[in-house]
C-alpha cells in the first residue's frame, strides 16, 4: 500500500467570527428612539432614522457573508431595527399630534380674539 497522507487542517487558522459592525449602536439608538419619542418627536425620529440606515448597511454585510459574523450580533441588530421602527412610528405620530394640536389652538385663539375688548372704545 502506498503511504498517502490525507490533508489536515493543522496549518489553517480557524475562522473567527466577529461581531457585526454597528450592531450595538443600532440597538442603543433604537431603544433611545423609543425612550425620547415624547420630546416633540424630533429626537426620536432622528435617532430612529440613523438606526435604520445603520441596520440596513449591517444587514447587507451580514447577507454577503453570514459565516463571518456572530449570530448574536445579528440578533442585536435585528432587535435594534425593530425598536427603531417602533420609535420612528411613535415619534412621527406624536409630532403629527403636536402639529394638529397647535393648529387647533391657533384656530381657537384666532376666533376668540377676533373682537378685542379695547376695540369697543
Amino acid at each position: 500500500m502506498e503511504n498517502t497522507k490525507t490533508p489536515t487542517n493543522e496549518n489553517v487558522a480557524p475562522s473567527v467570527q466577529q461581531p457585526l459592525p454597528n450592531a450595538t449602536a443600532v440597538l442603543v439608538l433604537g431603544i433611545l428612539s423609543i425612550a425620547v419619542c415624547w420630546c416633540y418627536g424630533l429626537f426620536g425620529i432622528a435617532m430612529g432614522i440613523i438606526a435604520l440606515v445603520l441596520s440596513g448597511k449591517a444587514k447587507i454585510l451580514y447577507n454577503e457573508n453570514p459565516g463571518q459574523y456572530t449570530e448574536s450580533s445579528y440578533k442585536n441588530m435585528n432587535a435594534g431595527r425593530i425598536c427603531a421602527l417602533i420609535g420612528t412610528i411613535l415619534s412621527s405620530l406624536y409630532l403629527a399630534f403636536i402639529i394638529i394640536y397647535f393648529i387647533i389652538i391657533g384656530a381657537a385663539l384666532s376666533t376668540v380674539f377676533t373682537q378685542l375688548p379695547w376695540d369697543n372704545f
